[in-house]
């Protein structure tokens, strides 16, 4: 049954609970922060990445695995995440001159940064050799620049990883065959004192555990092949790719059930295979934990023993899993306009600002509405979908007609939870001159009855 056009029991999804996040948004504090910025900002919680660091370490250990987590970049410009890098010992993997800049720049050590990205230009290759930095080679003519700048003046041997193209992924942009690899080991034997070959590495799609442990008991052995030819190779890197859980099971599952083109603005039609997998059933550390237990293909032994029997340590680059529940994207709304049974609310900000919709999808997980007085309750049904400040029709941060429990007016907020992770600014751009959202860091203050209302400074990073 549909009433003015709109399928009856619009679907929601729903995060996680998060009574820390909760309270920030019970603090009044948000409503004053968006007064004095006049715009849209985000807020970040650097304990948290404290905590989803410690929890990847964690793992490491409990398996007996020798093991680096490098922070990838890319899924936040923040400095906040780079300072705690730094305080805390842990590694960082970037894919630009500015990104290794800013990285050294915010205090982490050369030798703890992993430069990855295809066809790096000269000025990252040689700001690398020069600090020490790991590179992941991803080409034989890259590897040849590579040597050539380690060869001039008086530097230190370059440490280099050689990327492998996933078998079963032959059409990745990323990596050396298996022909070209054997050319590799050969130039790397060659190039004698000047590169230091530490070992293996890959870029793999998607989110599935044994893909993953399969490739990396390949680049294991590629390892004791590698020293047999008198070349270092002692270590392996699995990149990133462990996601992150936003969802529960149930939540998420009944979305992709009910989700219908009629549930969105202008009868927008989404797949479930267009959207992120919100809910996963094995996240984070936990995923970590999963690759070490499985046993690649071909074996007997989990990865985890082949790792401490080959004496072989474990890299890798998580980005969004660093960052989860680790801040908030907050917008005002400034106009509300009825249409056809919704609402069509218009934020200060845009959808720039929610990368998912470069993917041509939508952030799933609802916002939350924020009065003056706090979160809005109760079993009120009010759809509305929310689009940016500018003039173009594609600028939507949710096509979704959101259920929320009460009318939503100007001036209201709207918090859409955990976006740290790739969603505030991997996309973000000064379009209209409207200026980009400022990162807010929230540091939490303990008391008898339990967390104080929040103290807050800029992030370090300028806004560019």
């Amino acid at each position: 049954m549909a009433v003015n056009g709109i399928p009856q029991a619009l679907p929601t999804l729903p995060v996680h609970p998060d009574p820390e996040t909760e309270a920030v948004l019970d603090s009044g504090l948000l409503h004053e922060l968006a007064h004095a910025f006049g715009g849209p900002f985000h807020f970040l919680l650097p304990h948290r990445f404290d905590a989803n660091l410690a929890a990847f370490r964690a793992a490491l250990d409990e398996a007996g695995v020798d093991g680096c987590v490098y922070y990838a970049k890319k899924a936040n410009k923040a400095a906040a995440w780079i300072e705690r890098c730094a305080a805390t010992s842990a590694g960082v993997d970037v894919a630009s001159p500015g990104e290794l800049r800013e990285v050294l720049g915010h205090g982490v050590r050369g030798e703890n940064v992993v430069v990855t990205g295809p066809a790096k230009n000269e000025e990252l290759l040689r700001i690398a050799v020069l600090q020490g930095a790991l590179t992941a080679v991803d080409s034989l003519d890259e590897l040849d620049r590579i040597i050539a700048l380690a060869r001039t003046g008086e530097v230190r041997p370059a440490r280099l990883l050689l990327r492998r193209l996933p078998p079963a992924q032959p059409h990745s942009r990323f990596g050396l065959d298996e022909a070209e690899l054997e050319e590799a080991l050969t130039r790397c034997v060659r190039a004698g004192d000047a590169v230091r070959m530490e070992g293996f590495s890959f870029h793999l799609s998607g989110y599935a555990v044994q893909p993953r442990a399969d490739l990396a008991g390949h680049l294991v052995d590629l390892c004791l092949k590698a020293r047999v030819l008198g070349l270092q190779a002692d270590r392996i890197s699995i990149g990133g790719g462990f996601a992150v859980d936003y969802a529960a099971a149930g939540d998420w599952d009944s979305f992709l059930a009910a989700q219908q083109p009629g549930h969105y603005h202008a009868r927008r039609r989404f797949t479930p295979a267009d959207f992120y997998p919100y809910h996963s059933p094995v996240a984070g550390a936990e995923a970590l934990r999963a690759v070490l237990a499985a046993v690649p293909a071909g074996g007997r032994d989990s990865l985890a023993r082949r790792l401490r029997e080959t004496g072989t340590v474990l890299l890798m680059e998580p980005g969004r899993a660093l960052l989860d529940r680790a801040g908030c994207s907050v917008f005002r709304v400034q106009g509300v306009k009825d249409r056809d049974g919704y609402a069509v609310l218009t934020v200060d900000g845009t959808s720039l600002s929610l990368s998912e919709q470069w993917f041509n999808s939508e952030y799933l997980p609802d916002p939350v509405l924020v009065t003056p007085a706090g979160r809005v309750g109760g079993q009120g049904v009010h759809p509305a979908c929310v689009g940016g400040a500018t003039c173009l029709e594609s600028d939507m941060l949710t096509w979704r007609k959101i259920p929320f429990p009460a009318r939503p007016s100007a001036g209201d907020l709207l918090v859409y939870p955990n976006t740290a992770g790739y969603q505030m600014d991997s996309n973000e751009s000064p379009f209209h001159d409207l200026a980009l959202p400022p990162k807010i860091v929230l540091e939490t203050t303990a008391t008898p009855t339990g967390c104080g209302r929040p103290r807050w400074h800029l992030d370090r990073r300028p806004a560019c």
